[in-house]
């Protein structure tokens, strides 16, 4: 063995070498290891990646080209005639969709040379964009703003991902994920189906963009912004409108010009570039004064007008339709009505609305002494933060502590003025603020009308005050205001009902007499005087009280009642209705002009009630059908008989009753007038063998009409109903084959003998007489007088009103050849010793003072705004 010094040398060498060989080897192995356990470790992140990935995606909404259309489309509505008269739009929904042919050319490149220079190369996602986004992001200290989003993932941001303006990062990352993949996924679709995808997304999203003022889609852009068709654009003015989408508001060529100015001019430069337009094309729309025009169109542009009462009446019975019919939400319906691309067809006849809203608003209409009534609202804000809100009748209650009979009607608008104006300086403090305020100032007396077709129940026609109409959707006194109808009750309710069931004819005599309610309160006639023995259509004829209530008496006000739900009256009250005070109209919670003026057009339609009716149809954006109310069908109240015989006693009633005023020139009319306690409302309802129409006027306030101001809405019912007529026939109207005439005594109501005082009456064929007369004459008696009631405790008073002047009765109608067949003529009856004569002059209409003085739950008869 050898132990030399280089032996031992040699051996350490050989073993540094042998371990140095061992550590190479192990680091060799622990490299390989490390990077087989990195590759699991990538592998593994990969696949997570992937799955997370594939997560993303198979959670992605499902796409087609229905769901890359717009969600929201302006709604129209048409007259009877299919002329537009309205326009309805939502939230995103000022848009009317048109077809990718409509839309130019010029429009289509100008939104890609600006959004997406690529869009006719890439297949849905833009790599190279992607890049460039990411290596600007980077460059700016990883602040990524530059967009990369395609036309076509743009589309499905705004029509699939409609609330990705409340994400978060993470919402946001997964949605950028599923929009890469619905773009390439759309686009493949699109082109399997053999549509030509780029034309169908560059239509939709076209149809989508906000546009700025409301405008979403470029045909209701091209109408705001220069007044024509999106077809009819220029290049210039499709720059213009390609420059607004990146943000609305900030590129609103109406409010910032400028800013839309150096947008627009960097995409004519870009469409150049990119060879959608020549130099000499370029230079044109660059020195178009495009902007003047938008100015210019601007301000001729009316400020956007309310909607007519009309109007509103039908989108109120449309959102109530829809829910009732289609089982929608409250919101869901206003949503497809103003959103939805519905086509609403209606019943208005536009020229009748004409004629309703021009004589409203003539003040000649109208009492000459019109004041102006008050609706005001103020809110403060006190020094100490508090809160504090005023209305109109805290401004009421402080004037009347130095004025007791203060009230909101004043001569003027400045003198209404004054008084908000001392009133704030009675409540306002050093240091308060006026958060809001609200002043309105309407004409008064107010007064509402509606025209219906009786064969249909549409309603052709409606206005619902006088005065500006200031805002959409607002009260409609002929819809919303619900009051005592005063004597036109007492056809509806006493002698319809008693005719109908064979208890009264025409000739049937009643006594007027002094008569009570069943609870002892004295009831008394309009005129303070009693008329002896009456037939019933001298009763209708004049308006008396007695007679009436003793007609419902008889029959049970619960019949009456009855009668008055089956004609459309939706307030009644069974608990405090069914009174005798129903006979006159003396009804708690009212009704409204619209429900009065349905009755009235039953009788002119045989006896047949139907709903009133404001639309006929509405379509879907497709075209169908969503509601159909062209068939309005009609449910039989009263015998065909019996509306004959109540219309012929109301012709009487404008020939030489109460309804005078109302008379028309050249047509047949009958109706009924009605005066509510403390002449506080003034009712007229009648109807022409084409028409029915109700008119109703009152105060605001529930002020009580003097007595020289009773006639003017029945001249205003007359004025109106002859326009409507002109240049229609005059006819007959139809009586029912079941009535015939027969002569009668006027003081039995039997059949006359040659010796009686008689006249010829038209009976329902089971109601015809068949006893004659047996004579009438009794001892001489003295017909009691009604005096005022012995004690303001006891009996309430009822005040008088006068006759119409002579002067102011309008001229009866030319008389035809041939007088109609069911026109009786009475003649004057002759005075006996036990009745008196009926006046020829009519007494007074109608409801008197005393029905809701004595009924507690009647009282109201003013308009209860």
């Amino acid at each position: 063995m050898h132990f030399g010094k280089s032996h031992l040398e040699d051996k350490r060498e050989d073993l540094r070498s042998h371990y140095g060989k061992i550590e190479k080897t192990a680091g060799v192995t622990a490299l390989r290891i490390a990077f087989c356990l990195l590759l699991v470790v990538l592998v593994c992140g990969a696949g997570l990646v992937i799955g997370a990935v594939r997560g993303v995606i198979d959670s992605a909404p499902d796409i087609s080209e229905a769901n890359i259309m717009p969600l929201g489309n302006a709604s129209f509505i048409y007259d009877a005639d299919g002329n537009q008269v309205q326009k309805l739009t939502g939230a995103q929904g000022n848009r009317v969709s048109i077809s990718i042919e409509e839309i130019p050319l010029d429009m289509q490149h100008a939104i890609v040379a600006v959004e997406d220079a690529r869009f006719y190369e890439h297949n849905g996602i833009d790599p190279s964009g992607i890049i460039r986004a990411f290596v600007v992001g980077v460059s700016h200290g990883f602040h990524f703003t530059e967009g990369a989003s395609t036309i076509t993932q743009q589309l499905l941001k705004n029509n699939v991902f409609t609330d990705w303006m409340e994400e978060t990062r993470m919402q946001s990352f997964k949605r950028k994920i599923q929009e890469q993949y619905l773009a390439l996924k759309l686009e493949k679709t699109l082109t399997a189906e053999g549509e030509n995808a780029k034309d169908v997304i560059l239509e939709n999203y076209l149809n989508t963009i906000n546009l700025g003022s409301g405008c979403y889609g470029v045909q209701t852009a091209a109408q705001t912004y220069f007044g024509k068709d999106a077809k009819d654009l220029t290049l210039s003015e499709c720059a213009v409108l390609a420059a607004i989408p990146k943000a609305p508001t900030a590129y609103n060529p109406k409010n910032h010009p400028e800013k839309n100015q150096q947008r627009r001019d960097k995409i004519l430069n870009n469409m150049k570039e990119q060879g959608y337009i020549t130099e000499e094309e370029y230079t044109i729309a660059m020195n178009d004064n495009v902007y003047d025009r938008i100015a210019m169109h601007t301000q001729s542009q009316a400020e956007s007008a309310p909607y007519s009462y009309f109007i509103d009446e039908v989108i109120t019975n449309l959102i109530n339709d829809l829910m009732v019919q289609k089982g929608y939400t409250e919101v869901q319906a206003k949503n497809v009505v103003y959103s939805g691309g519905l086509k609403i067809y209606t019943t208005q006849d536009s020229y009748m609305q004409s004629i309703l809203d021009t004589e409203f608003q003539n003040p000649e209409n109208f009492p000459a002494n019109t004041q102006i009534g008050l609706d005001w609202a103020l809110t403060v804000e006190q020094a100490d933060g508090e809160v504090q809100n005023y209305s109109k009748e805290m401004l009421q209650l402080y004037f009347r502590n130095s004025d007791p009979n203060f009230d909101l009607l004043f001569d003027s608008q400045e003198e209404a003025q004054s008084y908000i104006d001392q009133y704030k300086a009675a409540i306002m403090q050093e240091g308060d603020t006026i958060v809001a305020e609200r002043s309105s100032f309407t004409p008064q007396p107010q007064a509402c009308m509606t025209v219906m077709d009786q064969r249909t129940g549409y309603v052709k026609a409606i206005v619902g005050g006088r005065g500006e109409k200031t805002a959409s959707l607002t009260f409609n006194r002929a819809t919303d205001n619900y009051s005592q109808p005063g004597s036109t009750f007492k056809i509806l309710s006493a002698y319809g009902p008693a005719l109908d069931l064979g208890k009264i004819t025409l000739a049937t005599v009643i006594k007027d007499e002094p008569f009570n309610y069943s609870d002892g309160t004295p009831l008394q006639n309009s005129d303070l005087t009693y008329h002896g023995d009456v037939t019933v259509r001298q009763a209708i004829i004049n308006s008396i009280n007695i007679p009436a209530v003793k007609v419902l008496t008889e029959l049970t006000p619960k019949v009456g009642f009855d009668y008055l739900k089956k004609l459309g009256f939706s307030k009644l009250s069974e608990e405090y209705d069914v009174i005798q005070p129903l006979a006159l109209g003396g009804i708690t919670y009212g009704v409204s002009d619209l429900e009065l003026t349905a009755a009235y057009a039953a009788i002119a339609d045989g006896g047949q009630y139907r709903k009133p009716v404001f639309y006929t149809k509405v379509t879907d954006s497709k075209g169908n059908v969503l509601i159909d109310n062209t068939e309005n069908k009609a449910t039989q109240v009263f015998k065909a008989s019996t509306a004959s015989l109540l219309t012929n006693v109301m012709e009487d009633v404008l020939e030489k009753g109460t309804g005078v005023a109302a008379r028309l020139d050249n047509m047949h009319a009958a109706g009924k007038t009605g005066t509510t306690n403390e002449a506080k409302d003034l009712v007229f309802a009648g109807f022409t063998p084409y028409y029915t129409a109700a008119i109703w006027a009152t105060y605001d306030t529930h002020a009580e009409f003097p007595e020289s101001d009773r006639e003017f809405h029945k001249r205003l019912w007359a004025k109106v109903m002859n326009e409507i007529h002109e240049g229609l026939a005059d006819m007959d109207f139809e009586t029912s084959a079941t009535v015939q005439e027969a002569t009668i005594c006027t003081k039995t109501g039997l059949l006359a003998r040659s010796s009686c005082p008689s006249i010829t009456e038209y009976f329902a064929v089971s109601d015809l007489p068949t006893e004659r007369c047996k004579g009438h004459y009794t001892a001489p008696a003295s017909t009691p007088t009604p005096t005022r009631t012995p004690s303001a405790a006891s009996t309430p008073q009822a005040t008088p009103t006068p006759t119409e002047a002579p002067q102011e009765t309008p001229a009866p109608p030319e008389t035809p050849a041939d007088p109609p067949s069911n026109t009786p003529e009475t003649p004057d009856t002759p005075e006996t010793p036990d009745t008196p004569e009926t006046p020829d002059a009519p007494s007074e209409p109608d409801t008197p003072a005393e029905i809701s003085e004595v009924q507690p739950q009647s009282e109201e008869s003013g308009s209860s705004e």
